[in-house]
This record gives C-alpha cells, sequence and structure tokens, in this order.
C-alpha cells in the first residue's frame, strides 16, 4: 500500500481538507489536539463531528486538559458527549497527581477511516486562519498521509488512547516515511535520539525552524559540531512570540551557535509555529515536537520522518521563502547587545525546563 503526502501551510486550506474528510468517513474519525478552541474554526468542527456521530460514525476525541484549559470549563464540548461523541481530556488536574498534569499530549492528528490522515503543527483555533484572523495568523505546516501510514496514525490514536503511551507502529514496508512518536517502548526519548542521528549525519545542510528553540546541551553540541565540519546550518526561529521566556531562553544558547558557524534567523513577519527539519534536502521531519525541553523530555509528540523528494522539496523551498523574510542575527551585533537583555536570557535559561 504506498503512501501518499500532501503539504499545507495555510490554516484555511487545511482546515478546509479536514472538515472534508470528516464529513465524508464512513466508520471512524479519530482525532487529537493540542489546542481545540470554541471559536469560528473549533465550532465548524464540533458541527461537522457531532454530524458525523449522529450518523452512526464512530467518532472520538482526544483533547489536551493543558492546552484547551480555557475552553475545558464552558458547557460547549459538552454537545459533544451528548451527541454520541466520544470525548477524553488528557491529563486532567489531580491534587493527588500535580506532576502528571504538566507531561501533555501535544500531538496533532485527525485520522478517517484508518485511511486518510493529517499530522503536524496546527491547532484548531483562529489564530491559524487568514480568513478570520487576517494577516497576523500564525505561519505552520501540516501534512495529509494516506496508504500504511495512515492506518499506521489509526494504531497510534488507539494505542495512545487505551493508555498505552509506549506503542510503537510495526516495521512500515515503506522505509520512505515513518511515523514516531517521542517515547516509545525501546527508547525513552525516541524523537531525541532520531534528530541526534539525522544532525550527525548530516553532509551539506541543516535547515531548522522551530517555534520555541530551547536546546539542551548535547542538542547544541551536535549543531555546532555539524557546522564546524562545514555543513550549512541554519536556524529559523520566531521574532515574535507568544511565550516570551521561551525566546528569552533561546537568546541564552545564540552565542555559542553563532561563534561556531551556526547561521540565526528570526521570522519577522508574524507567529511562527512551524516545526520542520530537513537534512541535506533530501530527508525531513515534520510534526508536532518543539526543539525543547518539552517536548524532547516532557511532552506525548509525534512527527512523520521522510525521505518523500516531492515533499523534502517541498519543505526546502518554503524554508527558502520564510528566511527572506527574516532577519539573520551576526554575532559581532549580538554581542553588543543590550545588557538588560542578558538578564532576560538567564532568567528564560533558569526557567528552560518548565516552559
Amino acid at each position: 500500500m504506498s503512501n501518499k503526502l500532501q503539504l499545507f501551510i495555510e490554516g484555511d486550506e487545511l482546515y478546509q481538507a479536514m472538515l472534508a474528510s470528516i464529513r465524508s468517513a464512513q466508520h471512524s474519525i479519530r482525532l487529537e489536539s493540542y489546542i481545540f478552541a470554541y471559536d469560528e474554526i473549533g465550532r465548524g468542527f464540533i458541527d461537522a463531528l457531532i454530524q458525523q456521530a449522529q450518523a452512526g460514525v464512530d467518532v472520538r476525541v482526544n483533547l489536551d486538559a493543558a492546552g484547551s484549559m480555557f475552553v475545558r470549563a464552558g458547557h460547549h464540548f459538552q454537545q459533544l458527549r451528548k451527541n454520541a461523541v466520544k470525548l477524553h481530556w488528557f491529563h486532567r488536574w489531580n491534587w493527588r497527581r500535580p506532576f502528571k498534569y504538566n507531561r501533555r499530549n501535544h500531538r496533532k492528528l485527525l485520522v478517517i477511516d484508518e485511511k486518510t490522515a493529517f499530522v503536524g503543527g496546527f491547532n484548531i483555533h483562529r489564530e491559524s486562519s487568514q480568513r478570520i484572523f487576517g494577516a497576523q495568523r500564525w505561519r505552520d505546516t501540516h501534512l495529509r498521509i494516506s496508504g500504511e501510514l495512515a492506518a499506521h496514525a489509526a494504531e497510534l490514536f488507539e494505542h495512545f488512547w487505551q493508555g498505552e503511551h509506549r506503542w510503537l507502529p510495526p516495521t512500515i514496508t515503506d522505509a520512505n516515511s515513518q511515523l514516531i512518536p517521542n517515547n516509545t517502548r525501546h527508547c525513552q526519548f525516541q524523537l531525541r535520539c532520531m534528530l541526534e542521528a539525522m544532525f550527525g549525519s548530516a553532509q551539506k545542510s541543516i535547515f531548522l525552524t522551530t517555534p520555541y528553540f530551547v536546546p539542551d546541551r548535547h542538542t547544541q553540541r551536535l549543531l555546532q559540531s555539524a557546522a564546524q565540519r562545514g555543513v550549512d546550518v541554519r536556524l529559523l526561529v520566531p521574532r515574535k512570540s507568544d511565550v516570551k521566556l521561551a525566546r528569552w531562553a533561546a537568546h541564552a544558547a545564540y552565542d555559542g551557535l553563532l561563534s561556531t558557524g551556526v547561521k540565526i534567523y528570526e521570522y519577522l513577519p508574524r507567529m511562527l509555529h512551524s516545526k520542520t527539519i530537513i537534512i541535506d534536502g533530501d530527508y525531513a521531519t515534520l510534526g508536532t515536537a518543539n526543539l525543547d525541553y518539552r517536548s524532547f523530555f516532557l511532552n506525548y509528540e509525534l512527527n512523520i520522518f521522510t525521505h518523500d523528494a516531492t515533499t523534502c522539496n517541498h519543505l526546502q523551498n518554503q524554508f527558502y521563502r520564510d528566511i527572506e523574510l527574516a532577519e539573520e542575527i551576526h554575532r559581532k551585533k549580538w554581542r553588543n547587545r543590550f545588557w538588560a537583555g542578558r538578564i532576560l536570557e538567564f532568567i528564560g535559561w533558569i526557567a528552560r525546563r518548565w516552559l
């Protein structure tokens, strides 16, 4: 069974495709989201899910309690349960187990009839819609997949739904693409291991886009080592961030990276929420994981790793377009930055494990 991949970088196009797939479902809909807002976008999804559940489709929705905490208290999502949708809130707050609440389901996944799936960085909210939010919509990346990958996405959802958070799909016959969660029985920090291998194998280029760049020391050394051996290492992060502490923590890593030849760009137009890495133009990953402590060590994440030539080419071309809208950070100017910024960096770095 062949795997087909289709890239989305605009929320309106993605939401339209997702809603069309939901309305076409014959027997099952599986949806996970970190943020599911009750707004113009969220209401459209709620209506479509209810309509399909009432028609007899098995609809299951797994939402993160922390990510969607500001909409949980309302009566709006009760509509889902009242209309045959199976709704689960992941890791609700519990006074007896407070630290469990800190480990979040950051995955964004939609699977239709085990044949079509969507995975990537887009949440379900108005901030990702140009039609509603305007020119300042968040810049993000998502992927539609089909074939064996979609069937494995359905299995990943089912096992996670049943509480088997470390389940990994069997070996995929199409080695060009794999869906990988960040925690498996074989490796406690699977995504971090995969990224380490990617950075270590790079021969020509590493093009990395992440909204929250809070790398551990080991990841920093891998990027520095790649740059020192002549690899073109470019990092794209947002100038505008919805989490200021994360931006300050990222700044704390700039100097060491710049000193070894890593090129850093800050995206200017709007909030950058895309999470992609392209290695040598022919190997890429995209999904829900940021390059930070939370994605590596705390959250549950889901990424696709692929050698698909068309997808890698599209991602690399999009990276070039994005850095045209970014400002490069030069080391000489960075080292002369205002002293108050250094204090903020220190604060962000101290808090890095909790961002």
